[in-house]
């Protein structure tokens, strides 16, 4: 059974000022498109950021936060991520309509609860 309410300690393991929360791997694109997951910590406030391939400007519904996301805030934040239509290239947009297979040591369900996510629709 996924732990919706699950939030890591922390993200960061002493060995810099980023870390890799998520990476998305959406297979069905043409191209193999990746998304990047990551946090830095500004002012004691974590801020997160989404980042492709082709540099695009993804819009995060959790910008920052107090302390690490919870799972379900985490699952959140992937499924609403948004492209800026006026800066966006690739087909970044349609990419993001697809669902991701997902890998992360901080979450350890996420990559079930994609994966669960893809079978209930076709895709594994």
């Amino acid at each position: 059974m996924i732990d919706f309410n699950f939030r890591p300690e922390t993200y960061f393991d002493g060995t810099g000022p980023t870390a890799l929360l998520a990476k998305l791997t959406y297979p069905e694109s043409r191209w193999g498109e990746e998304i990047n997951v990551y946090c830095n910590v500004i002012d004691g406030e974590y801020h997160f950021e989404a980042i492709d391939f082709y540099g695009n400007d993804l819009m995060l519904r959790h910008e920052k936060s107090q302390k690490p996301l919870s799972l379900q805030e985490m699952i959140v934040l992937i499924e609403t991520m948004e492209a800026k239509a006026s800066s966006s290239q690739g087909n970044v947009e349609l990419t993001l309509c697809g669902i991701p297979e997902v890998q992360s040591h901080h979450y350890p369900d996420l990559e079930k609860y994609f994966t669960e996510k893809r079978k209930n629709f076709g895709l594994n």
